[in-house]
């Protein structure tokens, strides 16, 4: 099965959500459709404006509201210049929400919300990465697979400082969204912070068109059993049916055993993880929890009445969010299955998009969701019950070099430590990780660069640094020595 975890951004935005984040470039908001049974806010815009005049004039609403009435006036009496009077209003609107501390709930004007609506319902142009807002950073949740995001090696966490040398700094989610997203076929170049890194990483990416599949399948033999892989890229619409046609497919084909790859998902809908979990958790245990404002706990059962047969594994990393943890989770406390691979990211909120009336949309968070057990994981993820990590080279990043700058004998850098690690990772063994250009890097360097048919000099410039990069990320997305599938399959059996 492909790795997907490590390279891409799109662009895209979805619904109600359970989505890592915010948005997608080519970027997607991860999230989830889920019934608020009538929010204070739907109530109120149903209202007359009769209604809704007496409402703000009642004992609650009368002080704060003619204080923000009286602001308004003020401003578009008295300010300096003329100010538009929709301007004012979504300014308050956004005021409010960014005063909640909460990167998951913003308000949408009616362009973006059209822009949205157009991008769930097939496919969508851009660089392919879900993204959100954290710390007040535009941060990659997860690249999409074979997205221009993923080929180019962005990867969970990654931060986007600049688009075409534009700071973002200061942008919502959806203006910074704005700048990343294009026509397909025309680059974007991206600065992006990477922990760890020293230096700034600049990537070009051309975009694309990013088709919204979402499930793919495949067998695998393991000491002579079959084995079933089953990846899932983000919850949409259509997830669910999909994960059920092939899991009928796999099940006609005689498998003895099943792994559930969400790593680099997301999240998504609600429903769409849901459907998924019924068909493994049994009716005695609840797959979820939903808690509202006032604590007051739903638990969500399915109609199973017995477990799968065969065993099952979910593999997880640090880009798995929202659904995909509510998945893992789930697996873990209801279904008793093994959890392999690395800690999830920690989202354990709930949103719905709620209409305002004129074509624009405010996405509030609603609820808090809670494994089977009342575990609250945000900020905190799903711990695998084996962890397991890739090898090294899987979380290297790109050597850049300034100008006519060489790597070199004698030197000493965390670029140098980061090509060592590739180079041992392709097969051209250094001797050591420690940053300091040896002999034997010399070596490894000459003998990759003779393999590559590029002037051997042993030393590293931009044209060796950057066959480097090609090579290593064609090894990552091949699926060779993929130590967390490797283990989630051998645990079937064990």
């Amino acid at each position: 099965m492909n790795f997907k975890k490590s390279y891409i951004v799109v662009l895209m935005v979805a619904a109600l959500l359970l989505g890592a984040v915010g948005s997608y470039v080519g970027v997607k908001l991860a999230q989830p459709k889920i019934s608020s049974n009538g929010s204070n806010a739907e109530k109120f815009i149903d209202l007359s404006p009769d209604q809704q005049e007496k409402l703000l004039k009642s004992e609650t609403g009368t002080a704060s509201m003619a204080k923000v009435m009286q602001a308004y006036s003020l401003i578009q009496e008295s300010y300096l210049e003329k100010v538009d009077d929709q301007q004012l209003i979504e300014g308050a609107i956004q005021g409010m929400l960014d005063s909640l501390g909460d990167p998951y709930s913003v308000y949408m004007d009616k362009e973006t919300v059209q822009e949205f609506n157009h991008q769930i319902e097939s496919s969508f142009e851009g660089i392919g990465a879900e993204v959100s807002m954290v710390e007040d950073k535009v941060t990659i949740i997860a690249p999409i697979k074979d997205s221009p995001a993923e080929e180019a090696g962005l990867k969970p966490n990654d931060q986007i400082l600049k688009v075409d040398n534009e700071s973002v700094e200061g942008l919502d989610l959806f203006e910074a969204v704005s700048k990343i997203r294009g026509e397909q076929g025309t680059e974007v170049t991206l600065e992006i912070n990477r922990p760890g890194v020293e230096d700034p990483l600049l990537v070009t990416l051309v975009r694309d068109d990013i088709p919204l599949e979402t499930v793919y399948s495949e067998t695998k033999e393991v000491n002579g059993k079959k084995a079933g892989l089953i990846e899932i890229t983000s919850f949409s619409e259509n997830t669910a049916d999909r994960f059920k046609e092939e899991l009928t497919k796999l099940e006609e084909e005689g498998i003895e055993g099943l792994v559930i790859d969400v790593r680099g998902n997301p999240g998504g809908l609600l429903p769409s993880v849901e459907s998924i979990l019924k068909n493994f958790i049994p009716s005695d245990k609840p797959y979820v929890q939903i808690e509202d404002r006032d604590g007051k706990k739903s638990r969500y059962f399915s109609e199973l009445e017995e477990p799968k047969e065969y065993p099952v594994s979910v593999l997880i990393d640090e880009g798995s969010a929202s659904a995909s943890e509510i998945l893992a989770v789930s697996m873990k406390e209801a279904g008793g299955y093994e959890i392999v691979g690395t800690k999830s990211f920690g989202k354990g909120t709930v949103q719905q998009t709620v209409p305002m009336g004129d074509g624009s949309t405010i996405k509030l968070t609603l609820f808090k969701w809670l494994s089977p057990e009342g575990n609250w994981i945000h900020k905190k993820g799903v711990k695998p019950t084996i962890e397991v990590k890739q090898p090294d080279y899987f979380y290297t990043s790109p050597i850049q070099l300034k100008d006519e700058e060489t790597l070199s004998s004698n030197q000493s850098s965390d670029k140098i430590k980061n090509a060592q690690i590739m180079l041992k990772g392709l097969g051209y063994d250094p001797q050591r990780e420690d940053g300091f250009f040896s002999e034997s890097t010399t070596r490894a360097v000459k003998l990759f660069q003779a393999d590559e048919g590029i002037e051997v000099t042993g030393e590293i410039n931009t044209q060796t640094a950057e066959r480097l990069q090609t090579n290593i990320i064609e090894k990552i997305r091949s699926g060779e020595n993929d130590k967390q599938e490797e283990k989630a399959l051998e645990v079937l059996f064990e």
